[in-house]
């Protein structure tokens, strides 16, 4: 008898172990998921600062190569101007030539000054006709060039460091009637 006395104690003893071992393991889980859960979390959270990092170091990069776009357009009339005065000026006047010389150099020294910092001309004569940086002003059939080649620029394009600050404006051709 003494042993069916102990076995329901026994039982008892052993019920109460196996369910504090359930509530063990139960416990041990919940912890296991929570850490993944954390340290999912903090993966995350770890990705996303390093994006964000990024995004800024590439927001600064571009913030230092473009700064220069709304003054690099507000010089382009003036380099443009500065041209023009010496394409319509009468180069067979003897006095007007010192005076058209200093302009030309002015316009060398202007465009190597804007060259310094990423400003490039875009002077696309006799070159194929490229919308992202050609504007097509008239289109002219020819026989003497391959259709879509420029023929003639009516004003010269720039870029600043690869991006189109003003495109080219320019006659393009195009096959001539038969």
């Amino acid at each position: 008898m003494s042993e069916q006395t102990q076995n329901p104690e026994q039982e008892v003893e052993l019920n109460e172990e196996v369910a504090q071992m359930e509530a063990d393991v139960e416990a041990a889980v919940e912890a296991a998921e929570q850490h993944a859960e954390q340290k999912d979390s903090v993966v995350r959270a770890a990705a996303d600062v390093d994006n964000m990092r990024r995004r800024a170091a590439q927001d600064v990069e571009k913030a230092h190569k473009f700064a220069l776009e709304k003054f690099a357009n507000e010089l382009l009339p003036v380099i443009d101007n500065l041209e023009r005065a010496i394409e319509f000026s009468d180069k067979e006047n003897e006095t007007l030539k010192p005076l058209l010389e200093g302009i030309d150099m002015t316009v060398k020294s202007f465009n190597d000054a804007v060259a310094k910092f990423g400003v490039e001309i875009v002077n696309p004569q006799g070159e194929q006709f490229n919308p992202d940086f050609h504007q097509a002003m008239s289109i002219q059939p020819s026989n003497d060039v391959t259709p879509n080649t420029v023929l003639a620029v009516m004003q010269k394009g720039y870029t600043l460091n690869g991006r189109l600050l003003r495109p080219a404006m320019v006659m393009v051709s195009k096959a001539a009637d038969a």
